[in-house]
């Protein structure tokens, strides 16, 4: 990649994440009057229902906090505004979310904040967890470090009590999402709170040894989403599930870990990964990534199965540019150049801004909402800024695990 075409992608994404992405939910979803995010919007922004989803609030209390302590300095006239809307949105997890019995997170709620939906999963948990902790980083406040802990404590208490969706007693099995969700979450904590970055560092190995312990299959060429309790293949569709997706997200998380330590063996670790849910994943006739795909060619369970979804493609890009900028090889810069290709060229809606998230296989818009309780104001921007911070740090210091790798190397993005 030239230095022309790093320089015109960063100044493309940071065009994107500060002229569209965050203005049209500062501007559309913002509650001012009741706090936190308005998620359920139609194609122009106007809300379908005024309930809110709980995992969006935490993660857009993130987007911005981290926005705001990563850009406020190259946009200071932006600053104010995103400070604010992570407040709401802090406010919001902190009082409402997480307000369950024992301190567990609501997945829905009423606009004013009444309890809705209580789940089985503990997503709600964890996104609350980052949200405060990043809001945190950014205004200085230690309450929320204190209420982010808390969540988090919750989380890992309830972790493995709550009533499973089938009979343990006749099968007992063990989902991927967790144990990815809680690598991030510990590499947000450990950069919210450097004091406890021995104690993150050691919850996140054990999350890694989880991980390839049980849902890594090298002989499979496989990263599976759910196995039997002790790791062995589970039973039907759910068992030769793969979810490109997840699976991709999960090799950029461990990247960005090996990016941090300067560990190259957790980067070739996290490569095969990358490469094997590529390979799977990609409709090779009509370009994107499938939604999930059956690990020996079968027809999956899912009847959207062949959909192109919005976050899978945020998700690859990202990591196929970090393994570029790591690993300097062609390859990662070639799926990189397709999934930007394939990506900006489908989802970006030219009339009323941000994307639309549910393609058929095709690529015709299948549903043309802007945001419901699991798509929101998280994966498109945290892509944009992840990509215009990685491209800066390429741009300052070159590629290379060396050059790129270090806390100071995730920190900050300078003027445009």
């Amino acid at each position: 990649m030239t230095s022309e075409r790093i320089a015109e992608l960063r100044a493309f994404y940071l065009r994107e994440l500060t002229g569209d992405t965050i203005p049209f939910w500062l501007e559309r979803g913002l509650d001012r009057e009741q706090g936190g995010l308005l998620d359920f919007l139609d194609r122009s922004g106007r809300p379908l229902s005024t309930d809110k989803g709980g995992w969006i609030q935490g993660r857009f209390a993130w987007v911005l906090s981290r926005l705001a302590q990563a850009a406020g300095g190259a946009y200071p006239e932006l600053l104010p505004s995103w400070l604010e809307g992570a407040r709401s949105c802090a406010d919001f997890t902190r009082d409402k979310v997480l307000s369950g019995p024992g301190g567990r997170a609501y997945f829905e709620l009423t606009r004013e904040g009444r309890p809705l939906v209580l789940r089985r999963y503990l997503f709600a948990e964890a996104f609350a967890a980052m949200g405060l902790a990043q809001y945190s980083k950014a205004s200085g406040e230690a309450s929320y470090l204190e209420a982010a802990r808390g969540a988090l404590a919750v989380m890992e208490r309830e972790r493995g009590r709550l009533e499973p969706k089938l009979e343990a007693a006749t099968r007992r099995l063990r989902g991927h999402s967790e144990t990815m969700i809680l690598i991030n979450v510990f590499q947000v904590l450990r950069a919210c709170d450097p004091g406890s970055a021995a104690e993150c560092g050691r919850r996140i190995d054990a999350q890694i040894e989880e991980l390839f312990d049980y849902f890594v299959k090298p002989g499979l060429r496989a990263l599976l989403e759910t196995v039997n309790e002790d790791g062995s293949l589970a039973e039907g569709c759910e068992g030769r599930c793969v979810n490109p997706g997840h699976a991709i997200e999960t090799a950029w998380f461990l990247m960005e870990e090996g990016r941090y330590r300067g560990d190259r063996s957790l980067v070739e670790r996290a490569l095969p990964i990358l490469e094997w849910s590529l390979e799977r994943g990609w409709d090779a006739e009509l370009g994107g990534l499938y939604s999930f795909v059956d690990l020996e060619g079968r027809q999956p369970a899912q009847v959207e199965w062949d959909m192109k979804y919005w976050w899978p493609h945020c998700e690859a890009a990202y990591a196929c540019l970090l393994a570029w900028a790591l690993t300097g090889s062609p390859r990662w810069e070639r799926w990189f150049e397709a999934l930007h290709e394939y990506t900006w060229r489908h989802f970006p809606d030219p009339v009323y801004g941000e994307w639309f998230g549910y393609l058929h296989r095709d690529g015709s818009v299948a549903n043309d909402v802007k945001g419901n309780h699991y798509k929101g104001a998280f994966h498109v921007p945290r892509f944009e800024l992840n990509a215009a911070l990685l491209l800066g740090a390429v741009a300052e210091r070159g590629m290379g695990l060396a050059s790129l790798s270090g806390p100071e190397a995730l920190a900050s993005l300078g003027p445009a």
